[in-house]
């Protein structure tokens, strides 16, 4: 069955990644629903937002395929239970009609919106939350003239993670073995984050 899952793939940052990463979810005609790539905790590391609706056996072999890439440090896969998770969303409206026929106070308070810009022509508020959060503040701008309408990716942190800069830390400071255990220090579970 599908479900929303989130896959949070940790990289070095070198270009063409992106493409190769998003290349591969076309070859599979899989349907990106939002991407944010942003440097993580760790310095030199990046790391990349995917959230798509798929299986879960088709999100294992596709976070097992992109950690195939050369720069790919490791991708885990999430449902939305497992994580923490925000989208940040920006309405223009006009002015005189939102100043005229709303409560301003109210809705601010109501959708916890804040204005970021008040020209005399329009005002742009803010509000982040999940998405049908984020949506419901657009009905109710809707008949007042909403002149434009924006959201952002997700951006997620994993509930269990101790952060994967501590992973990379006990990585390093590891003996070298004789033999190579591929991904034995992070600690995955069927592409599950269990730190």
């Amino acid at each position: 069955m599908k479900q929303e899952f989130t896959i949070t793939v940790y990289t070095e940052n070198h270009i063409g990644l992106l493409v190769r990463i998003a290349t591969m979810f076309s070859r599979r005609k899989i349907n990106i629903e939002s991407m944010n790539t942003s440097p993580s905790e760790a310095e030199g590391i990046h790391r990349f937002t995917i959230v798509i609706h798929e299986t879960e056996d088709v999100v294992r072999k596709l976070a097992r395929q992109i950690e195939k890439q050369v720069e790919v440090l490791k991708a885990y896969f999430n449902t939305n239970e497992e994580i923490v998770w925000q989208e940040l969303a920006l309405y223009k409206v006009p002015t005189d009609e939102i100043a005229e026929k709303v409560k301003v106070e109210r809705l601010l308070r109501e959708y916890g919106a804040r204005a970021v810009v008040i020209r005399k022509d329009y005002t742009v508020f803010e509000t982040s939350g999940h998405r049908e959060e984020t949506e419901k503040l657009v009905e109710v701008l809707a008949p007042y003239g909403l002149i434009e309408f924006v959201r952002s990716a997700r951006v997620a942190i994993i509930k269990q993670s101790k952060g994967f800069h501590e992973k990379l830390k006990e990585f390093e400071q590891k003996e070298p073995g004789e033999e190579l255990v591929e991904n034995e220090y992070l600690g995955k579970r069927e592409g599950v984050f269990t730190m």
